[in-house]
């Protein structure tokens, strides 16, 4: 995968949760796990797009552990979403798989950065 196809497909996961959050439940919980959620699903194509303006090989490789972080949070808030009723599963359910795919493929991208150093 091209690093213009993970970050058109950063970009549309995050616009893809903007859209599924409207879907919530009203109710403070809510509020508080639909707030996190869209923070660190926003958060993941923003240092995507910061990574592949790294100033070194070592800024690029922190910019990558960064965006690991945050879709790890991303895919268990979505996974708490469900859990707990806030979402109905339907609305979330490709998001989920998709979270869980994206961390994947920036897992082995931050394990190939990481054997190059050595």
């Amino acid at each position: 995968m091209s690093e213009k196809d993970l970050a058109d497909r950063l970009s549309q996961f995050a616009l893809d949760t903007i859209k599924m959050l409207r879907f919530f439940v009203n109710s403070p919980e809510a509020f508080v796990v639909r707030k996190q959620l869209a923070r660190s699903a926003t958060s993941v194509g923003a240092n995507y797009e910061e990574a592949l303006g790294a100033r070194s090989r070592s800024d690029f490789k922190h910019k990558i552990s960064i965006c690991l972080k945050e879709m790890r949070e991303t895919h268990y808030w979505l996974r708490l979403s469900v859990a707990s009723g806030l979402v109905q599963k339907d609305k979330s359910n490709k998001l989920i798989l998709e979270a869980d795919e994206l961390k994947r493929i920036l897992g082995a991208s931050f394990v190939t950065l990481n054997k190059q150093n050595e």
